[in-house]
C-alpha cells in the first residue's frame, strides 16, 4: 500500500501525454466532422433511399462523423489544389473580393489572412519564437513575433507578440514589447506549440531568461 501513491504518479505521467494528444485530435476531429456533417447527412439520406439495406449503417453517428472528416479533408485538398494553379487562384481572388465587400466579415477575414501571412515570414532582426516579461517583470511567457513596428515619438522598435494560452494555443494575448526587452530563442513554431499544449513539459533543460535591455542582464 505504501507504493500506491508512487504507482499513481507514474500512471499519471504515463497517461498525461496520451491524454493531451487525444484531446487535440478529438478537437480537430469534432471540428472537421461538424464542417462536413450537413453534407454527409444529405448524402446518407440519398444512399439509404437508393440502397435500403445500408440504411442502418449510414445512419450511425460514428459512420457519419468519419465521412464528415473525410469529406472536409477532400474539400481542403481541393481548395489547396485550386490555390496552386492560375485558374484556381483567379476563382479564389474573385471570392475574396466578394467577402471583402461585407463590412464585418471583411474585418475578420482580412485580419486572419494578414496574421497567417505574417506568420510565413520571419520578422527582421528577431527570431519568430521569443520570451517576453508577462504578466510581471519576473515572469516569462512564450510568444510569437508577428510584426515589428516603431514608436511615433522615439522611433523605437517595438515587437508585436502573440502569446498563446495553454493548453489551447488558438486563444491568447497580443502584447507590444520594446525589441530590447524581447528574448529570442532558437525554438521552432512546432516546438513552441508543443511547449504550450503540454504545459511546458517539452521545454529544453536550459533557456536564456533575460533580454539585452534588462538592467540585470
Amino acid at each position: 500500500m505504501r507504493r500506491v501513491p508512487r504507482y499513481l504518479l507514474l500512471g499519471l505521467l504515463t497517461v498525461a501525454p496520451l491524454w493531451v494528444t487525444w484531446l487535440v485530435f478529438d478537437f480537430v476531429f469534432r471540428q472537421l466532422s461538424a464542417l462536413g456533417g450537413p453534407w454527409v447527412a444529405m448524402l446518407a439520406e440519398a444512399i439509404a433511399a437508393r440502397f435500403p439495406e445500408t440504411s442502418a449503417l449510414v445512419a450511425t453517428p460514428g459512420f457519419q462523423s468519419a465521412c464528415g472528416v473525410v469529406l472536409t479533408l477532400l474539400v481542403l485538398i481541393t481548395v489547396g489544389w485550386l490555390a496552386g494553379n492560375i485558374i484556381g487562384q483567379r476563382i479564389i481572388h474573385w471570392l475574396e473580393r466578394l467577402v471583402l465587400n461585407v463590412p464585418l466579415v471583411a474585418s475578420i477575414y482580412g485580419g486572419t489572412k494578414r496574421f497567417l501571412s505574417a506568420m510565413k515570414e520571419k520578422p527582421r532582426g528577431l527570431q519568430r519564437v521569443v520570451l517576453i516579461s508577462f504578466p510581471t517583470d519576473n515572469m516569462k511567457a512564450v510568444g510569437l513575433v508577428t510584426k515589428i513596428i516603431r514608436d511615433t515619438e522615439s522611433d523605437r522598435e517595438l515587437a508585436v507578440v502573440y502569446v498563446p494560452t495553454a493548453p489551447n494555443p488558438t486563444s491568447g494575448y497580443i502584447e507590444i514589447v520594446p525589441v530590447e526587452f524581447v528574448v529570442s530563442t532558437d525554438w521552432t513554431i512546432d516546438e513552441a506549440m508543443s511547449f504550450v499544449m503540454t504545459g511546458g513539459v517539452t521545454s529544453p533543460d536550459r533557456v536564456r531568461f533575460r533580454a539585452d535591455g534588462d538592467p540585470a542582464a
